[in-house]
């Protein structure tokens, strides 16, 4: 399966945030959007970096509460792993377990189309073992 698929189920809908947002406005926007990581852009389309919940949880430990007033650009990750639709599902897989991220911009022409999270691949991973055991029970069934 490619990640096209997967976009095709979910959506291509990318809640992004601009990198002069603060770390207050941007808890209230991971809520909002209801998901844990938010693309960086300024219009929506060109990947500036993302930024996690986990991105500030490690400032707040770090530096205090007090930095909830510090900037999108000073905690995002501008060097994102990013996939295309072609990529296959199991390759962004191995990108997000090798890289330990959870969420993967799906661009195509340095254009944003998508995103994928770790909960996706595993619904889809999910969705495909249970075609697998509705094929083999078929099967048995059917006396093979």
């Amino acid at each position: 399966m490619y990640i096209r698929d997967v976009l095709r189920h979910k959506g291509g809908f990318v809640a992004t945030v601009p990198p002069e947002v603060t770390l207050t406005e941007l808890l209230a926007m991971l809520t909002e959007h209801n998901v844990g990581a938010l693309v960086v852009s300024r219009d929506g389309a060109a990947v500036l970096g993302i930024v996690s919940e986990r991105d500030v949880v490690r400032r707040i430990a770090a530096d205090g509460t007090g930095s909830l007033g510090e900037l999108v650009s000073d905690v995002m990750t501008a060097d994102v792993m990013t996939a295309t639709p072609d990529d296959s599902v199991e390759s962004v897989m191995r990108i997000m377990t090798d890289n330990r991220i959870r969420h993967v911009p799906v661009v195509v022409d340095d254009q944003l189309v998508g995103i994928i999270s770790i909960g996706d691949v595993v619904k889809n991973r999910m969705d495909e073992l249970e075609v697998e055991r509705e094929s083999l029970i078929g099967y048995i069934h059917t006396g093979g």
